[in-house]
């Protein structure tokens, strides 16, 4: 009974370190984003840009199932910056865009954000940008690494969420 007490009190500790070391408060360094930017706002460019998102978050789960680290992630995504054009522009044509798109790696600006008990602050943030058009239009943006817009893929069937971290906490927790 002691040694289970043991075991328990060492994996409370070991979860309040992981969850603050990697969530509570962690800095802007440790996050890799995604921000598309529609070309304007008009209800077609607006509803186009969550056809593009859909599309660009499907096409990045594979990709980044195995990065471990920002900086990895933010690897692969310089890797790919012309597929993930190439997926965008598949959507723009399809609904009949003439503009394109455009894919970047930034450091750039982001307000506060809350994801369920994660808070990440306004700051400054590496991302990946995707500029559709002249991408002037209102915004979609969130997490990549670690992937916490990943849960919002349009094929429900396909959720997936891919953060080690959550693994190594699952398996440790028994859900």
């Amino acid at each position: 009974m002691k040694y289970l007490m043991s075991f328990v009190a060492v994996a409370i500790i070991t979860l309040i370190l992981v969850f603050c070391g990697n969530f509570g408060g962690s800095t802007n360094e440790e996050y890799f984003r995604i921000h598309i930017r529609a070309n304007s706002n008009s209800s077609e460019d607006q509803n186009v840009k969550y056809e593009v998102k859909d599309e660009v978050v499907e096409f990045l789960i594979p990709l980044l199932a195995d990065a471990e680290t920002k900086d990895e992630a933010e690897s692969i995504m310089k890797e790919h910056l012309h597929q993930i054009e190439a997926v965008a522009n598949e959507v723009l044509m399809a609904h009949g865009f003439s503009y394109k798109s455009k894919a970047y790696i930034s450091f750039e600006e982001f307000p506060t954000r809350a994801y369920d008990d994660l808070v990440l602050e306004e700051g400054f943030y590496d991302a990946l940008i995707l500029a559709l058009g002249t991408g002037e239009g209102d915004n979609w943006w969130c997490v990549v690494y670690p992937p916490f817009c990943f849960l919002e893929t349009k094929n429900s069937e396909n959720y997936v969420y891919i953060s080690k971290i959550w693994e190594i906490i699952n398996n440790i927790i028994g859900k």
